[in-house]
């Protein structure tokens, strides 16, 4: 993805993670559109114990085939900002999806399927990627064996709540009723622990937590009246960690994220594009990962 509109390193690394694990599906949705009166009759938000309504959006979400999904991301540092706009679609039985991004002036295609994110530099002719190829390929499992970014799992649309399965009633806020693109919700605001995007990795947890500051990661959710995900918001500021980025030693990324969710069970069919027009870029991500810190 072209960032050479900005020079501060953290923000454009920052900005392009935020774009691919987005554009990856971290989305949540259900069978029909849901916005009938009443929802799933077993649901009563308002009813539901708070926590519990937390730990069952992962179960009622992924029960979804698939949804229409939009996102918002930007991260700023030292008063320098990069926004990425996407637009698509998500199948969450398969943890594909595929969304047009837009950031910078840039329009970019990306798809993701088993595990593979797939994306079209803008203009998306044969010679915008390296090798003189159409699309970009980045293996998200290879990434994961280096020590990068596809560590997270981002090829499962619904991962986001699956960390949240395991927080405890303390971790969790009924904000109140509000109401998202038509569709009344819950919003419930959590205290995610630092210690469940681990994978219990205690070095890992330990330089989550020293970049955050703090012990836990806030998330915001609004669920709808069947106890599924219509919006996710997540806000923070990571700071560098010393000896990783020289030169950047006190410049603070802060990012904001904000998906939303509508149109359940709408078609979602995701293909690869033909191999002969493909890159891969695996490795020089890697490599890059790891140079930045």
């Amino acid at each position: 993805m072209r960032q050479e509109a900005l020079t501060v390193p953290n923000v454009r690394t920052a900005s392009a993670a935020a774009v691919l694990v987005l554009a990856a599906g971290l989305t949540g949705c259900g069978g029909k559109d849901g916005t009938e009166a009443g929802g799933d009759a077993r649901h009563r938000p308002d009813a539901t114990p708070p926590v519990r309504a937390v730990q069952d959006a992962y179960r009622r979400t992924v029960a979804a085939d698939s949804a229409k999904m939009t996102l918002t991301s930007s991260a700023d540092a030292e008063g320098r900002a990069v926004t990425a706009h996407g637009s698509g679609v998500a199948d969450l039985k398969d943890g594909a999806s595929r969304v047009t991004l837009t950031s910078q002036g840039s329009t970019v295609e990306q798809r993701v399927l088993d595990g593979v994110v797939y994306q079209r530099p803008a203009g998306g002719q044969r010679g915008a990627a390296p090798g003189g190829r159409t699309w970009m390929k980045i293996d998200l499992g290879r990434l994961a064996a280096q020590g990068s970014a596809g560590r997270s799992g981002v090829s499962d649309p619904a991962e986001p709540l699956r960390y949240l399965k395991g927080v405890r009633a303390e971790d969790v806020t009924r904000v109140g009723r509000q109401t998202v693109d038509a569709t009344p919700t819950t919003h419930y605001r959590v205290a995610l622990p630092v210690s469940a995007l681990s994978h219990g990795d205690s070095a890992r947890e330990q330089r989550l937590r020293r970049q955050l500051g703090k012990s836990s990661l806030p998330v915001d959710l609004w669920l709808d009246g069947q106890g599924r995900l219509r919006q996710e918001s997540v806000r923070l500021t990571l700071h560098p960690l010393k000896g990783k980025t020289p030169g950047q030693e006190n410049t603070a990324v802060t990012s904001t994220t904000v998906l939303r969710f509508s149109d359940y069970g709408t078609e979602a069919k995701v293909t690869a594009p033909p191999a002969k027009d493909t890159t891969d870029v695996t490795d020089r991500m890697a490599k890059a990962g790891t140079n930045d810190g």
